[in-house]
């Protein structure tokens, strides 16, 4: 018999040989059909995995986070299992869990399709009902290379390990597969699923590598979860950017004109406009001075701030030109650090607010780049701040503040918080650790001050310093980095940056990074995604379209309000297209444009305008001058 210790302190005895699912069972029937695995000892078991020596243990329940991960861990095997048996020349790379769902990496002589995916389901629920044990085995390095020796990724992997390090094997039925295990013990328990789609992937993600089809898919414990999901994933298809900013004509990418290198359609460049307009005057009137650098820099230059050292991978290669390197921008601090340094400062000068519509590039691997998200020439509003010491926490709240409401007013929400600090440990940081004191102690007081929630984030500070980072949840329920104010010290040591105190000695001062709303790129993804396309007025492309009932007899008017809405900085245009009226007004639900006007007689005779809001069915006919007041106030008041 052995001793089990139970997570409320008690113990029980049970027999030599027991597992997760036999206690659960033991202490309750319910609580076995709710126990997925377990923590032994801390470490996490298999629901069907031995355990032979006293211990403790916390068994694992479907209603907790990690449940769901062993699923997905455990249908992952499912699926290599039934392309195993479908495409026995199969070889396999890895199969993670995931956020919510699951991945194979597979090299078949075949190509697997998005057809073949039903197939492969139904083979997958041919072995759940056969209830293969997943039976775990402990092997040394010469057995695993032996058990896998007809599949080169895994012997990659195995060769990698350690000597001495432990192996497992995890079969069922006819399928072994190399794993450290975390499975819910039987296929049995694997009953809702679904299989997604079907990508390619280089193996371990680099492009001079073999490309691999990865298969997608996601498990759940109940049927209504898995509809659930699915419900999800078709609202995230249609909130996708790609497929809105493709449909509403916002931006397009051509390989002609360079991987990862978008191109801002009329549409697009209207909003983009809009949001570079609305930044401008938000900035100037919290006192930012703008300014324009070259989008060029010598290495020289970063070298001195340090980037070179430290994002060289992420820069495109250096060009030579007359006994000079250059390297396009990938940051603008460098050039900020040249604009303030190029005259004497006086400690009542301070703070600079520096502020730029930049263009940076990122020399971002092809198989990283995704539509507007991930791109290789971004463009941002980037803000440096220099200060004195006794001016740090109220620049840094400033500077916060004002993230807040571009943030509100865009209409999104900020998630969380984080406080990234340095990792002592790493490298890559600077090493004055009295500066990094300092910073780190400035921003945590700063924070816990105004009793702002955060999570700390060790490891991820920039090389310069500690940062804030704002996190904002989009609708397709991800988690993106929105905006960051830094705090950093370093710079204005490397490039000597001094003011006149008023001691009449010199003194250094502080650079605050300050970014607003990410970059324009993914600003607009997000924007896409959060409204569907369905920009609210003060952003639409296209706010009005005008459609005359007749293009002889209604025409006219219909230009001279289109002419009207434009020479009150509204974006109108009108539909003189020899269509069916019906299929214009459809049209311009399609497109998604604010304010439809309908011209007829009775708009001619009148003065009027008759429109019908996007998502409305009701029409309002109201005299010219009032509309143009209205909508020029649901403008002004960003609604």
């Amino acid at each position: 018999m052995i001793e089990i210790r139970l997570p409320d302190g008690n113990t029980k005895a049970f027999e030599k040989g027991t597992t997760p699912e036999g206690i659960a069972g033991a202490l309750a029937p319910a609580l076995k059909k709710k126990t997925v695995a377990a923590y032994v000892n801390g470490n996490l078991y298999d629901l069907n995995r031995p355990i032979n020596d006293d211990a403790s243990i916390e068994l694992i329940t479907k209603d907790r986070e990690e449940a769901l991960e062993i699923l997905n861990h455990s249908a992952a095997h499912l699926l290599a299992q039934a392309v195993k048996r479908l495409y026995p020349d199969a070889t396999f790379g890895v199969g993670p869990a995931i956020k919510d769902g699951f991945y194979y990496d597979i090299a078949t002589k075949e190509t697997i399709k998005e057809e073949d995916l039903p197939t492969i389901e139904k083979e997958m629920r041919k072995i759940v009902q056969e209830q293969d044990q997943m039976e775990r085995r402990v092997v040394d390095k010469a057995e695993a290379l032996k058990e896998f020796s007809g599949d080169p990724y895994k012997v990659e992997m195995i060769k990698e390990m350690d000597d001495d390090e432990v192996i497992t094997i995890y079969k069922q039925g006819e399928f072994k597969d190399l794993c450290r295990g975390g499975h819910v013990g039987n296929t049995k328990h694997i009953k809702h699923f679904k299989l997604l789609s079907v990508a390619g992937a280089y193996w371990r993600g680099d492009s001079d590598r073999d490309m691999l089809q990865r298969i997608y898919g996601t498990a759940w414990f109940t049927k209504d979860d898995l509809n659930k999901y699915l419900e999800i994933l078709k609202e995230r298809k249609e909130r996708d950017h790609r497929k809105l900013g493709k449909e509403l004509e916002i931006f397009m990418l051509d390989n002609k004109a360079g991987q990862g290198l978008p191109i801002w359609l009329p549409n697009g460049y209207a909003v983009r406009k809009t949001l570079e307009d609305y930044v401008y005057k938000l900035e100037r009137k919290h006192g930012y001075l703008h300014i324009q650098t070259p989008v060029l820099g010598t290495k020289e230059l970063y070298e001195t701030s340090g980037h070179w050292d430290h994002y060289r991978d992420g820069m495109f290669p250096p060009m030579e030109y007359e006994d000079q390197t250059y390297v396009l921008r990938p940051m603008s601090c460098p050039h900020h650090m040249i604009v303030y340094n190029r005259k004497l400062r006086s400690y009542r000068d301070l703070p600079i607010r520096y502020a730029e519509i930049v263009t940076q590039h990122r020399h971002e691997a092809s198989g990283a780049l995704s539509g507007l998200e991930r791109v290789r020439q971004m463009t941002l509003t980037d803000s440096h701040i220099f200060a004195r010491r006794d001016q740090i926490k109220s620049e840094v709240l400033s500077a916060y503040n004002l993230i807040q409401q571009a943030i509100s007013d865009l209409g999104l929400t900020i998630d969380y918080i984080e406080l990234a600090l340095r990792d002592e440990a790493k490298g890559k940081f600077h090493p004055d650790d009295v500066l990094w004191d300092e910073a780190e102690a400035l921003l945590k007081e700063l924070l816990d001050e105004e009793k702002i929630d955060y999570k700390v984030m060790k490891g991820e500070a920039a090389f310069y310093g500690p940062k804030i980072d704002v996190q904002v949840r989009t609708a397709m329920d991800r988690v993106i980095t929105m905006s960051t104010v830094q705090l950093d010290f370093l710079l204005p040591e490397r490039f000597d940056l001094t003011y006149i105190g008023k001691d009449g000695e010199k003194h250094r001062p502080v650079v605050i990074h300050r970014g607003l709303i990410s970059t324009w790129e993914r600003l607009m993804s997000i924007l896409l995604e959060q409204y569907k396309g369905a920009f609210p007025t003060w952003l639409a492309p296209e706010q009005v379209r005008a459609i005359p009932v007749n293009l002889e007899a209604h025409g006219p008017y219909a230009e001279s309000i289109n002419n009207r809405l434009i020479d009150e900085d509204l974006r109108s245009t009108t539909d003189f297209r020899e269509e069916k009226l019906g299929y214009k007004i459809r049209e311009a639900q399609t497109k998604k444009i604010p304010y439809s006007l309908v011209i007829g007689d009775n708009e001619v005779e009148n003065n009027s305008v008759t429109y019908r809001k996007y998502g409305e069915k009701e029409q309002n006919t109201v005299p010219l001058e009032d509309f143009i007041s209205m909508i020029k106030k649901e403008v002004k008041d960003r609604k």
